[in-house]
């Protein structure tokens, strides 16, 4: 599945425009995932997100593994008919759940084993389990199980969680490989910490493999934010120029538009719903704190000038109302608003790399985020 096809590339940038495959239905990169990590992207419906723009939605398999469960998914043959989501759908192999919730983990050469963080109850996670799973829930994009460390580390930590991780993958596409239909793509995860050789050895050791797409992990796990770039900059060129190149886990606007223009194809994060909830609403000019007095009497829309449903029919002075009395339809208008946002921003840069244009979106988008109210 895939077939990635790169539609046209930025000559001054690393900036490119592509499309591939799933069975539920092409994608458009550069694409910015919603995170739907329980089945649902908090507080909007599918039918919402389809109206915001949003091409693929991840969800994530140590969540739904613990709740509802295969055994009740299954009986919809899949995660699109349980939560009537027809497009497609990512899911994250649940590595870094278990490394950030999971209580009394301990990491073994079979796998993770690890204590519920819901109910206490002891689980297994194996490479072979978390694809089952994954095929469970019928992902069209599925994740190999990786393992996931603290920022900062220690060098050997590092090496060892990426050496594992190679293993690891070596082990889930096997088992990807025995199921014949294979209508989901399956990709690796490079690991390595913020030590660029050990990007490296990971990066070539999945291209050997062979994978679908490839993703980066560990990033945005703490470090700051030039050592992030740096890492990204550095190892996205490791990577196959003919697959999906995936940032796990991030990130800002800022972060979006530098990544693309250093090659990468896919992100998500939870930044758009979650900050919607607390009242912070994005823009091209930054970031809008809603609860600021100012926009007790204020008329005007979040964004002037932007066309999702939040702006075509609320006041900032309603938006705060709503939300300094903490009524649910706040963090549902806030919601639309941010992912749409996001998503509008890949479509601008994907145009833009499209008519030739990436580096004057570039420059006009700072030029903006100087001009913030």
């Amino acid at each position: 599945m895939l077939n990635f096809k790169i539609i046209s590339e930025c000559e001054t940038t690393k900036a490119r425009a592509g499309v591939f495959e799933t069975a539920h239905g092409p994608v458009r990169t550069p694409v910015f995932m919603p995170v739907g990590t329980l089945g649902t992207v908090k507080s909007v419906s599918p039918e919402e997100l389809l109206n915001a723009g949003a091409q693929i939605i991840l969800g994530n398999t140590y969540h739904l593994y613990l709740r509802p469960g295969c055994d009740v998914i299954s009986r919809f043959s899949g995660l699109h008919k349980f939560m009537n989501w027809d497009g497609p759908i990512l899911t994250d192999s649940g590595g870094f759940q278990v490394f950030s919730l999971a209580k009394l983990s301990k990491i073994t050469e079979e796998g993770v084993n690890f204590q519920s963080h819901i109910d206490g109850s002891r689980h297994l996670l194996t490479p072979e389990k978390a694809v089952e799973i994954q095929r469970c829930l019928n992902s069209d994009i599925i994740m190999c199980l990786d393992q996931c460390i603290k920022y900062p580390s220690e060098r050997e930590d590092a090496k060892d969680a990426l050496e594992l991780t190679t293993r690891w993958a070596e082990r889930c596409k096997k088992t990807w490989e025995e199921n014949a239909r294979n209508s989901n793509a399956l990709f690796g995860i490079v690991q390595g910490g913020m030590f660029k050789d050990l990007r490296e050895l990971s990066a070539n050791a999945l291209t050997e493999i062979g994978f679908s797409g490839y993703a980066i992990g560990g990033l945005s796990v703490g470090e700051p934010k030039d050592i992030m770039l740096d890492i990204a900059e550095f190892t996205l060129p490791k990577l196959p120029a003919s697959k999906p190149k995936y940032i796990m886990g991030v990130g800002t606007p800022e972060d979006l538009v530098e990544l693309v223009a250093r090659g990468a194809d896919m992100f998500d994060c939870v930044l758009p719903t979650r900050n919607a909830r607390n009242g912070q609403l994005f823009t091209k000019n930054g970031t809008l704190n809603i609860s600021n007095a100012q926009f007790k009497d204020d008329t005007e829309p979040v964004e002037p000038g932007c066309d999702c449903y939040t702006c075509r029919n609320y006041s900032r002075a309603y938006l705060r109302h709503l939300y300094m009395t903490r009524e649910l339809l706040a963090y549902r208008l806030n919601t639309i608003h941010n992912i749409h946002y996001f998503i509008n921003l890949m479509e601008r840069m994907r145009a833009a790399i499209c008519e030739g244009k990436f580096e004057t979106f570039r420059k006009a988008f700072y030029n903006e985020r100087s001009e913030q109210r």
